[in-house]
């Protein structure tokens, strides 16, 4: 049964690279990878099933209709992601299309289709690590997220020209989509908690989005975004992205093994791709200086650069329509991407911090309206990361502490806080820069509920080299990192499981009937 060999594989490698500090995805590449292999020396047929093809598909539409869920579309469209993303596209059409062409005397055509192939960047992968350091709605974030976009419509328009064939003219009705958002808010509101919501996840990323959109001659990937984004401003749009979060897992396991099973390259596939991917340094390079020149900060360039230098899933589809007998050298090239993109991504802070010296200089003395530096006054107590946890300890001690102020890396957030009252600004509390900036001479408290444990760690480390001696806490799920977060500088790190137990039990003090 293949199924239950795929399952196998899948769980034994990806438990492997985890233990070594890997993302579990660059074990499901090499699952895949190794059995091509031990089907290739076997002669044991195993292969991708249209099961397995179905199931990676699926688990690409729901990743994308849980990256709209958590995106403002206004935040999209900015000169760095417009610009950014079409001068991209632009220059390594320029410079890689002739290069092919002269060096592997290709045909124009096929030089030209294969640079444009070579100039998107994983939509899949970047979303992904960025949702697993939950850094979606952090400023590069946004700017990444943003940028595949563009890129993504890019190649939509790009499949469109190679198949010869146009949208159908029911596609205007996407136009009128707007019109649904009341309905489809009420659908959420009328869906509960269990798994009617689940079930309105799928219907709207697989069914309405997804099938919905081919039917009218449209990419799928674009409707299960699209749908996404339509119920990104609704109170439980996070909700319901946490609820498909496991079936969005499983299937995305799905998507990795499928480009590993594909089969094993011949030796001018191996070294077609080992070629591009030693040029892949300088695809991060030309999007780092492109957002620099929209006077992006040096860190927020390098976050997104680095999040968006790897090949695309969308090549190989531009790909199986434009260039069929190129598939397999592209589909090495974008599986060892994802190898080498993976877990410098997951390392992305660290190796700023080390490099963040040599990149400042290029950074404009115009900064971002989104990244200005700030100085904190009179502020006595700083909460950093205003989510769920931020925001009701601001709360707590707004009643009797004036000299409060919070911090977020998510603008719209910050703009929802200061139109409740509170005193919240723009700032990313992980940016070197921003400490390297900071004045802060009233400060003697400091709360870090950022949502991952890297900022938190950052954020420790910089107050105490800052010479910082007053009390921090945080808060953490996880023993361990509890432990890390201590001995970064932190006075405190609490357990949030456990501490909601206290606050819990604190609320009966004085409501027993035996208390009196």
């Amino acid at each position: 049964m293949p199924e239950a060999i795929w399952i196998s594989f899948a769980f034994a490698l990806g438990l492997i690279v985890k233990t070594v500090g890997l993302p579990p995805l660059v074990g499901y590449l090499a699952a895949g990878f190794v059995l091509s292999g031990l089907s290739a020396s076997t002669g044991i047929t195993i292969e991708a099933t249209d099961a397995l093809g179905h199931i990676a598909h699926l688990g690409v539409l729901l990743l994308l209709f849980t990256v709209g869920l958590k995106l403002k579309l206004r935040s999209i469209v900015s000169p760095e992601v417009i610009g950014g993303s079409l001068l991209h596209f632009a220059i390594t059409c320029v410079v890689f299309a002739p290069g092919l062409y002269l060096l592997m005397d290709l045909p124009w055509h096929t030089a030209l289709m294969l640079a444009i192939a070579l100039s998107f960047s994983s939509t899949v992968l970047a979303a992904k690590v960025l949702e697993s350091k939950r850094e979606l709605r952090a400023f590069h974030g946004r700017v990444a997220i943003g940028i595949l976009i563009m890129q993504d419509l890019i190649a939509l328009v790009v499949m469109s020209l190679a198949a010869g064939q146009t949208p159908s003219q029911w596609a205007l009705i996407v136009f009128g989509l707007p019109l649904l958002r009341p309905l489809l808010f009420r659908l959420l509101d009328a869906s509960g908690h269990d798994e009617l919501l689940v079930l309105l996840g799928l219907l709207l990323a697989l069914v309405l989005g997804g099938y919905g959109f081919e039917t009218v001659g449209l990419s799928s990937e674009l409707g299960a975004l699209v749908f996404g984004a339509m119920l990104a401003s609704h109170p439980r749009s996070q909700e319901l992205a946490k609820s498909l979060w496991s079936v969005k897992e499983v299937f995305l396991v799905g998507f990795f093994l499928q480009i590993g099973i594909g089969g094993l390259p011949d030796q001018g596939a191996l070294l077609f791709a080992l070629a591009m991917v030693a040029l892949l340094p300088l695809k991060g390079v030309l999007f780092f200086f492109l957002l620099i020149a929209f006077r992006l900060r040096a860190r927020s360039s390098f976050l997104s650069s680095l999040a968006l230098s790897n090949y695309s899933e969308f090549g190989l589809i531009v790909a199986s329509i434009a260039l069929p007998q190129w598939l397999v050298p592209l589909a090495i090239t974008v599986s060892l991407s994802f190898v080498v993109s993976a877990p410098l991504n997951r390392l992305a802070h660290t190796l700023y911090e080390r490099v963040s010296s040599r990149l400042t200089p290029f950074e404009s003395r115009r900064h971002h309206p989104d990244e200005q530096p700030i100085s904190l006054g009179s502020t006595r107590v700083l909460i950093m990361g205003m989510g769920r946890t931020g925001t009701a300890a601001y709360d707590w001690l707004a009643r009797s502490e004036a000299d409060l102020m919070g911090l977020d890396s998510d603008p719209a957030k910050v703009r929802q806080h200061q139109k409740e009252g509170r005193n919240v600004v723009f700032a990313d509390a992980e940016d070197t820069t921003f400490w390297n900036g900071l004045h802060m001479p009233a400060i003697d408290s400091v709360i870090l509920a950022m949502a991952d444990i890297e900022g938190k760690l950052i954020a420790a480390r910089m107050l105490r080299k800052l010479g910082f001696r007053g009390y921090i806490v945080a808060h953490t799920l996880y023993e361990d990192e509890a432990r890390q977060i201590r001995e970064a500088g932190a006075d405190d790190a609490y357990l949030t499981m456990s501490e909601t137990g206290v606050a819990l039990a604190s609320h009966l003090q004085g409501r027993r009937p035996d208390a009196a």
